[in-house]
Order: structure tokens, then sequence, then C-alpha cells
């Protein structure tokens, strides 16, 4: 043997004297013997530390001279000794070794098997044999072991991960779970990584979500299998609330983690998405490390933002000018501070200007009020501003930070002082200023503002006339907005969008249309915010056809692919009445946050699809995306509008068990409404009564429907009485007080509840139902002769309820809530504004061609039921939309399932 070690060079740095004593003797290193019980622990003990170089150092020559004196100073070693010899050749590389080593062995432990399976794992890694047979040797280890542990599956996964076997995997897993270590953190996190490896990412992702602890190079792994995914499967939407779930437990990301989500981000072609990771970059202070600047910098030259591209740049440059040890000078400071939103940055450059004594420069000192206040710091920022002078600029800067740090009043404070002073304000000033009033609602302060402006000249300015516009629509002063917005000489595409979304929140939905119509005339495009706000107005006016034309702009304008739109889009279509087109254009989103998953459950559960609506919500759930409580509302409302009781307390409580969300009292508007249209309206009033939170009128108004349906007055009185001392003014409860009575012939009741209603001064809400045909809307209110048609409409009334009845249809009188005859009981049906506007819609539009009705309170029940028999005598499809809920009428039956 020494012969043979003259051979081999020198490895590390150990003398030749070194080996020469360790193999001093020429002998098989095989020859192993059973252990003996009198064996010295010491010598032992001294053989193990070399052992323990051998592997640390990875030295097969150490651990071979080693390999020689253990065995010809021991006539029998210690298993402990021959277990470590195979963990050193097998991390020398020696497989062949570690083999015979343990054949050789006269008795094995735990550890041995661990340490052999362990040295096969290794060497998979580059022999592929050695996979098939680490496979043997587990199956002879569970012949000759009972027990195994965690160390005996890390070798065995690392096995299948190389081996590229699905079925081992699961085969694994499956022992896994058998001797309960499948929870364990290592064996879990291993598992998953298998899963994603393979491709086989939702199972991953059920296993991820099981795990009760997870670090960041799991999250890593989840965010890496979607990204590797591309488009498939709506995984970037996946990606993305991975992500977010990520961010909201806690876990601090890692370099690993921005660099992959700005490829997202890169590959969605998303610059918001972008500009957000980064802003977390900067928080968390990960924007300067060389992989994230990098990522950072290919993402926005990728998004054609070379500007922000530089300014990244920029912030490298500087903090390597400061590891070089050189001196920023005032120049560069201001530079810096002008280039970068992160706060520790600008934290550093604060503290190179005080020890530069660059702090007292009037340009430093304003650009560091500047970077304080982007950031919201506005102690640091006022303190900076205190031993400046009232310059025009730090001035600009310190209201700014006030108006987003949502502190308005100390910027018309501060306004007001530079303007006692006699400071000239510039656009900046004028703009910031108008925004604080619309914020605050001050319209007083934001007329003298925009006095302020026509008198110094800025009014024709854009940046300040776009703002006089938005604080006067977010105001509420339509009159005054429209004016200001024409006298804007060449408006852009933010004064159309302002100009658009002002009338739709102030109630003046057909009036954005005209200016849309104007914008589209002057030659300005739409962005992605005006086509959203205009699906908006069209969900408003349920006018369908408006909305599709919105549609195909958006089409035209290569934005429907965009996540906002996209949802806006969905949700139109659904409160239009259309759910199939709304169905389609929402699995054709390529990028689905949670407001389009939310947007899809809803407009499901509002046209009575209860059971497709909770599949959806499984499909969601296995996607690993996660619901928040508008999701829950929306699979409450399904529950509600299906009969599906039992389905609504589970979810109810699965709500704070599964996802931590405390149920609100929307959630239990939807369990009573659940409860009450199942006719278990006593059970829904002892919900109400035990709930910790404070019940709303909205529910004791859909409990008293409830009791109206069922004919519990005696429920119903109570009920009325409580929804009465919360809103002594409610119409609604009335009404449906005097129709629970006169439904049950009570009529001594009838005229107590109207008189009770007269005496408050409250009237009751006109029903009416409208049609649109041809771009037009035709409105009709009972017995209503104002249409130049009424007397075909009429005529067609008659002739609609004689082909019903044909059919079987019998008027429900107990809806008619007058004290007359039978006879005229049925007549005052007739005539309902639904049944007027399903007439004109079956005289006025084409055969086979759906009928879409809107109605502003709850459909009565002789119309519910008369619907059916039309939709079935006509070969209609009848679309009808209440107060509550759609109602699809096909085939003599409706989607609601008489649940409404």
């Amino acid at each position: 043997m020494q012969a043979s070690l003259k051979a081999i060079p020198f490895s590390f740095h150990r003398p030749p004297r070194f080996y020469y004593l360790l193999s001093s003797h020429s002998l098989s290193p095989f020859r192993l013997t059973s252990p003996s019980p009198f064996s010295s622990s010491s010598a032992s003990s001294q053989w193990f530390g070399f052992l323990r170089d051998a592997i640390s150092s990875s030295d097969l020559r150490l651990g071979k001279c080693t390999h020689a004196r253990i065995l010809t100073s021991e006539e029998n070693p210690e298993r402990f000794l021959i277990n470590n010899l195979i963990t050193m050749y097998s991390k020398c590389g020696s497989l062949n070794y570690a083999r015979r080593v343990f054949d050789k062995m006269p008795e094995r432990d735990l550890v041995s098997w661990n340490s052999i399976l362990a040295a096969y794992a290794q060497s998979s890694e580059h022999v592929i044999d050695s996979t098939e047979e680490g496979f043997v040797l587990f199956r002879s280890l569970r012949q000759n072991v009972v027990f195994t542990s965690r160390m005996t599956l890390a070798p065995l996964l690392k096995l299948c991960l190389c081996s590229g076997y699905v079925w081992a995997s699961e085969a694994v897993h499956g022992y896994a779970c058998k001797i309960g270590l499948d929870s364990d953190e290592f064996v879990a996190g291993a598992l998953v990584n298998i899963y994603l490896k393979f491709g086989m990412v939702k199972e991953g992702r059920v296993l991820f979500e099981e795990m009760p602890e997870k670090d960041v190079v799991l999250w890593n792994l989840m965010l890496k299998a979607y990204l590797d995914m591309g488009f498939k499967e709506d995984a970037y939407s996946s990606l993305l609330q991975c992500f977010a779930d990520m961010v909201e437990s806690n876990l601090e990301c890692d370099s690993v983690t921005f660099v992959l989500v700005l490829s997202t981000a890169v590959r969605l072609d998303s610059l918001a998405l972008g500009k957000q990771v980064h802003s977390m970059a900067l928080k968390l202070g990960f924007d300067l490390m060389l992989t994230v600047a990098n990522s950072l910098i290919n993402m926005y030259c990728k998004l054609r933002k070379v500007g922000y591209a530089r300014t990244v740049f920029n912030m490298c440059l500087f903090m390597e000018l400061l590891r070089c040890g050189l001196t920023p000078d005032h120049y560069t400071m201001t530079s810096v501070l002008k280039s970068t939103s992160s706060l520790s940055l600008n934290k550093q450059v604060h503290v190179h200007a005080i020890k530069t004594n660059n702090v007292g420069d009037s340009f430093v000192s304003t650009a560091l009020i500047d970077a304080y206040s982007r950031n919201k710091c506005m102690k640091e920022a006022e303190v900076l501003f205190s031993r400046n002078s009232l310059d025009l600029v730090a001035c600009n800067a310190m209201m700014s930070g006030y108006t987003q740090s949502n502190d308005g009043d100390k910027t018309l404070k501060l306004f007001a002082l530079m303007h006692k002073q006699g400071d000239r304000s510039d656009d900046f000033t004028l703009a910031t200023v108008l925004k604080t009033c619309g914020s605050l609602f001050a319209m007083n302060q934001g007329k003298q503002v925009h006095a302020y402006a026509i008198k110094s000249g800025y009014d024709l300015d854009l940046w300040v006339s776009s703002g006089v516009l938005d604080m006067y629509v977010k105001c509420g002063d339509m009159k005054a907005a429209h004016f200001a917005f024409n006298c804007i000489p060449v408006p852009d595409d933010v004064a159309w969008t302002t100009m658009i979304s002002g009338c739709i929140e102030n109630g003046e939905e057909e009036r954005a249309f005209h200016v849309y119509s104007q914008m589209r005339l002057m030659g300005v495009l739409p962005d992605e915010f005006t086509i959203a706000t205009l699906a908006k107005a069209s969900s408003c006016l349920t006018a369908l056809e408006q909305g599709r034309q919105i549609h195909a702009n958006a089409l035209k304008l290569n934005c429907s692919g965009d996540p906002f739109v996209g949802t806006s889009l969905v949700d139109m279509y659904a409160k239009c009445g259309s759910i199939d087109d709304a169905y389609s254009l929402f699995k054709r989103i390529e990028m689905r946050n949670i407001a389009a998953w939310n947007a899809m459950l809803v407009g499901l559960a509002q046209h009575g699809e209860g059971k497709e609506a909770l599949q959806l919500f499984e499909q969601m759930r296995s996607l690993g995306i996660k619901p928040d409580k508008v999701t829950f509302i929306g699979v409450l409302s399904a529950c509600s509008h299906s009969g599906l009781v039992s389905e609504a307390y589970k979810q109810i409580k699965s709500m704070d068990r599964d996802y931590g969300i405390k149920p609100e009292i929307e959630h239990y508007s939807c369990l009573a409404d659940a409860l009450g249209r199942a006719g278990l309206v006593r059970e829904a009033e002892k919900l109400i009564e035990s709930m910790s939170l404070e019940a709303s009128a909205s529910m004791y108004r859909a409990l008293l429907a409830a009791c109206r349906v069922q004919g519990d007055t005696e429920t119903g009185k109570r009920v009325a009485t409580k929804l009465l001392e919360l809103e002594p003014s409610d119409s609604s409860a009335y009404v449906l007080l005097s129709n629970m009575y006169a439904a049950a012939s009570k009529w001594t009741e009838v005229k107590l509840a109207r008189t009770m209603m007269r005496g408050q001064n409250v009237k009751k809400d006109p029903g009416f139902s409208w049609i649109e045909v041809k771009n037009k809307i035709h409105l009709f209110v009972v017995d209503d002769m104002s249409n130049p048609q009424a007397e075909l409409i009429y005529e067609k009334v008659r002739d609609v309820i004689r082909d019903i009845k044909q059919e079987g249809y019998v008027p429900e009188t107990d809806y008619t809530l007058v004290d007359v005859e039978e006879e005229e009981k049925e007549r005052a049906l007739y005539y309902h504004s639904e049944k007027l506007a399903v007439a004109f819609g079956l005289m006025s539009t084409p055969p086979a061609t759906p009928i879409r009705v809107i109605k502003n309170l709850r459909v009565c029940g002789d119309c519910h039921n008369a619907m059916k028999y039309i939709a079935k005598v006509y070969g209609r499809e009848i679309l009808l939309r209440d107060a509550n809920r759609f109602h699809r009428f096909k085939d003599g039956k409706c989607s609601c399932g008489d649940f409404w």
C-alpha cells in the first residue's frame, strides 16, 4: 500500500508524514468482523476524527489510509465507525468501496442502511444505474428493518427525483403517509419539489398548501413552477396569487423571489406589476442587490421604459461610488435623491449629506424634503422644512406629501400661508391643492383655487385644468365640471376619462356615452381605464348593446387582455343578463385576478346558477387562489339563490376555519336569506338574534319578504317592527307587511299598515319595468296607457293570457292585494308592468330572439309563473332582472328554481 501511495499526488496541505503514519501496513481494507463489546471507544474516537476530516474535504486518500489504520488497530471496529466509512466513501465519490464496506458488515442498523442509500442517491446524479440499484436496496431495507426515519426518506426522495419516475415518487409519498412522515417539513418539502420538477404543479400545490410551515425556498419553487408553465391553465394568475399569499404570510422574500416575479411582469407585459414589485424591493432593501437590479433593468428595458432602467443603473453606480471611497458632492446627492424612491437609500444619502456638510445646501435639503415626502415620512420632512426658507419647490414637496398622506388640511394651511406671504404658486402647486380639495370635498376652497388659477393665468394649463375638472367631479357639481371641461382647449385622454368617470359616479351614465362619442370624434384614443369605466356604465344601465360596442372597442384597441378591463367586461355581461357571454369571456382572460373570479362567482349566483358557482369556487381553490370576503359573498349568494342551506352553513364555517376570514354582516345576511327562501323563517330569525353583530335593515327586509312568501304573518309582524325601528321611513317594510296581510285576507290589518305608512308620510316606490328595443328604452308601469302602441300592447297581453291559459296557466290571485271579486283580481294581474314589457318584446323583436326585461322591484309570484308559460308557449328565452336577481325563463322553467 505504501508503494501505491507514492504514485498519488498529495491533496490539500497535509504533510507526507501524516499519510505515512496512517498507512504503515499494507492491509485489505475490507476485512470486517463482528464488533467486540470490549473494543476501545477511545481508539474509535481517534479514527472518527480522521474520518470526519476526510468527509468534509472529500479526501479519498485520507479516508483509505484511515480505513487501513482502523483495521490494523482494531480487530472488531465499532458499527458507528463502519457507518462513517460508508459515508466517507460516498462523499469521496467511491460508491463501489461504500457498497463493499456495507456488504461485508456483519450487523447493520438503520444508520447503515441510510448511509448506503445516501451513497446511491449521491451517485444517481451521474450514474443512471445507481437509481435502480438504490430502489432495490430500499426493498431489502423494508424486509430487514421494521422502522425507518426521515433520514431514510431523504436519499430515497433524491433517487425518485433523479429517476424521473412519477410512479416511484407517488409510491414513496404513500409510504411516507403510512409511517406518518407526510407532514414532516423536510419530507413534504422534498415531495413538493419532486412534483413540481415533474410538471405535476396541481399535486405539488395541494401538498404545499397542507404544509404548516413553508420557507422561502419552497415558496420560490412554487413561483418558478408557475413561471415555467407560461400561459397554460391560469399559471400567471396562480403565480401572482401565490406571491400575494407569500407576502401576506409575513415571510421575507429573497432575491430569487423578486427575480421570478419580475420575469412574470416581463412575460405579461405589465408595467404596473413591475412597478409594484420594484416598490416592494425598495422597501425591503433588495433593489440594489446585483441579481435584482439586473432583473429590474431588464424588465424596464423590455417594457420600453428605458428612463426607469437608467435610474436603477444610476443607483447601482452611486453605491459603487461609495464602495470605492469617493465622496459625492451636492450635485450627485441631489441627482440620486431625485432618481430613487427607496427610503433606505434616501436615509443613506441624508447621512452622507450630514457627514460631508452638504445638508445645508438648499438643493440638497429641498431634494431630501421631496424624498421624505414621497415616502410619506412627513415628520422627517417637517424637521428639514422648518430649517429651510419658504422655497416654492420645498413647499410643493411638503404639500404633495401631506396630500399623499391623507393630511389635506395641512396642505390647505400651507397654501394659505404661501398666499398670505405673497409667494407665487406654480402649476404643480395649484394641481396639488385642487387634488386635496377634491379628496376633502372642499368645494368652496376648490372654487377659490380655481379663481386664483384664472387670475394667475394657469387655468389653460392642462395639468391645472384637469385638476379643476377632477375637483368638481369629486365634489358632485357636474354642471361646473362640464363647464370646466369645455374650457380645456385640447383635453388629453386623462381629462376625457375623468369626465366620463364623473358622469358615471354622479348618475349620468347616458351622458358618459355621449362624452365618449365626442372623445372618439376628436381622435383621442381611450386607455384601459376608460374602457373599464364605460363597461361599468353599461352595467349600471343594463345596456347590453352598448356594452358589446365597448367590448368591440377594447378588442380593436388591443386592451381586452388587461385584467382590469376583462374583469369589468365580465361584470358587465353578467349584470346585463348575458351570463353565457360573461363565462365565455372569463375563460379567455389569461391573467385572472381575484376580482375576475369574484365577478364571475357573483354573476353566476345572481343568475341562479348555484351549482356552477360552487364548481367555479372549487376550481379557484384547486388553483391555489385564496378567496377573500367578497368571494364568500358570491358563494353564499349562490347558496341562497339555489336553496342550498346546508352548503351555506358549510361555507360560512369554512371562512374562519380555513382562511381566517371573520364572517361579516353581509355573509350572515346571505345565510339568513338562504334560510328564508327555503321556508325556514323561524330559524333565520333565531340566527339574526344570536349574532354578535348588529343586524342590518337589509337582513330584516329579506326575512320579511320570506315571511310574505311563506304566509307567516306572526313572524312577519315581529320582523317588520324591528325593521321599522331601524328605518322608520322604509316604504318596503310597510308594503311587505300590507301585502302579507292582504295575501292572508286580513283586510283590517292591511288598512292599519297603510294608515301607519301615511302617518309617517312615507310613499311607496312605484313599480316599473323597461325593455330596450333598437337602442331605445321603453318604460311601463301597471295599467300603463302612455305608450303610443298601448292598444296593440294590451291586445297582445290578452292574446298571451289566452294562449298560456290553454297551456295550463292559472292566475294566482293571492298576489292581488285588494279586496275585490275574483274576476277583478285576475284582471288586475294581467297588466303588471313586467307583463306589458314582455308583450311589447314579443311584438317588437324577431321570433326566437331573447327578450330582456328589467324591473326595479321584486317580481310578483303570478308574473313569475306566467313568464314560465310564455317562454314555453312562444319558444322564447325571457331574461327578467328584478331587484334581487336574474330570472332566466326557458322551456317552461326558471333558472332560480322558484327560489327568489
